[in-house]
């Protein structure tokens, strides 16, 4: 299939460029021609700033129904976290199918054609294997194709409920009972041409030092995504070092965990030998600004980890929101109250945190860049909102970055394929009643 978009102005990498055609074949970019005034005959018009397509690195797809519950009252991570079991507790693949479908159809909505589903609820009720023991990933890769986004399903090993401790009865539902045993089951998931496969350690705390090396291996040999959540929280730390006498950072560096295919979720509080030992290995930081702050988890060192070595990429995780554009200015703005200094990072390389660095994050190397040989997805920002009208269209990408929000894209393009047209999806008709049916369901 051959198509022809032309944008009305384009981000190129480096700079905003007016009158851009954008032919593609088969899904990948075949040509990009500048100084083309007007849509070229039989083109589609992408009115408004044309980004590469938004790579979300880090979700959990069902936490998109604890939006507006968890933010009642107080609390922590952990009272938090007792929350997300309650709805973890109620999903089965069917429920899970279309919660998130819609949830990934609310994402391309946002302008996101790529997704890593950090994916650990694996079991039925008590631990139970369905009788197709991946039916609950299958069930997201089948989601995302049906809302019209690429995904790397990141099957999580998560065995142990604490150091030495076993699963927790909501836990049983993640565990695999051994490292083996989850790389055997993992082993079965088969890729397809919107979804590849990779792995991800829960955490340090779920997966014994012992087992983290299966894990690896396991990714190692498929040349394949690994990610881990890494010291969101001081106890994990505090933990760690009382179980292994070493930080997670270096308990994962000595098992053979870093290196530039993995990518560590948060790393807020870390040491200086941790930064230099994730930045050392080129292992990528995934920043996920929106539920960090939500969560009161802290404000990570990303600026010392990049100069350390570390590519940045960004994801919603608990999808408090689900906006890309919010998750890179969050980046910038909350290092600004930090160090209270400003221009930590560019809008460039804010947007190349958001799309080409978060891609490889997960596996697509081949996408995240408008130039030929690269997956055709696009993400089409209008520049004529009450958030974006005004400024200049050679200041668009900081209009992106700094002004706009999910509700300013107009276009989603994925592969070719018009995902996104007008801020209308065109495989799911009512994505709020999609988001609002599927939720309810799980009420209790």
């Amino acid at each position: 299939m051959q198509v022809t978009y032309w944008a009305e102005h384009a981000w190129l990498g480096t700079h905003v460029e007016p009158g851009v055609a954008i032919e593609a074949t088969d899904g990948r970019i075949t040509a990009v021609r500048t100084d083309v005034p007007a849509p070229p005959p039989g083109a589609t018009a992408l009115r408004g700033l044309t980004l590469p397509g938004l790579a979300n690195a880090h979700s959990h797809a069902f936490h998109r129904a604890l939006r507006g519950r968890t933010q009642v009252g107080s609390g922590t991570f952990w009272t938090w976290r007792d929350v997300m079991y309650g709805v973890a507790d109620r999903l089965t693949p069917d429920s899970y199918f279309a919660l998130a479908r819609a949830t990934y159809a609310e994402m391309a909505l946002a302008g996101i054609t790529c997704v890593g589903e950090f994916h650990y609820l694996h079991h039925g009720p008590g631990g139970t294997p369905y009788a197709d023991p991946n039916a609950m990933g299958e069930a997201l890769i089948a989601a995302a194709a049906e809302a019209g986004i690429r995904i790397t399903l990141l099957d999580t090993a998560y065995l142990s409920s604490g150091f030495g401790e076993p699963p927790n009865h909501h836990q049983t539902r993640f565990s695999d009972g051994t490292a083996d045993a989850w790389a055997e089951r993992a082993a079965a998931l088969k890729p397809a041409g919107h979804a590849r496969i990779g792995a991800a350690v829960h955490s340090v705390r779920a997966v014994p030092a012992d087992q983290l090396t299966t894990v690896a291996d396991w990714a190692k040999e498929r040349e394949a995504p690994l990610h881990v959540h890494l010291s969101e929280q001081t106890a994990e730390n505090d933990a760690c070092l009382a179980a292994h006498g070493r930080t997670p950072t270096r308990l994962l560096a000595d098992h053979g965990v870093l290196g530039p295919r993995t990518s560590a979720v948060h790393a807020t509080h870390l040491t200086d030998e941790d930064i230099a030992l994730l930045g050392g290995a080129a292992s990528t930081i995934c920043m996920c600004p929106t539920t960090e702050r939500d969560l009161a988890d802290g404000i990570g060192p990303a600026v010392t980890l990049q100069r350390a070595g570390s590519p940045l990429s960004l994801g919603s995780d608990s999808h408090a929101v689900i906006d890309l554009l919010e998750e890179a200015r969050a980046m910038e703005l909350d290092e600004r109250l930090r160090s209270r200094t400003r221009g930590h990072w560019t809008a460039a390389a804010l947007l190349r945190a958001a799309t080409e660095d978060g891609h490889a994050s997960l596996g697509w190397a081949d996408a995240g860049r408008i130039e030929p040989g690269a997956l055709a997805d696009l993400t089409t920002v209008a520049l004529d909102s009450v958030r974006t009208a005004g400024p200049a269209p050679r200041h668009g990408a900081e209009t992106a970055v700094f002004a706009a929000t999910g509700a300013d894209i107009r276009h989603t393009v994925v592969g070719g394929r018009h995902v996104v047209r007008d801020g209308v999806h065109q495989l799911v008709p009512d994505v709020p009643r999609a988001l609002a049916d599927s939720i309810a369901a799980l009420s209790g």
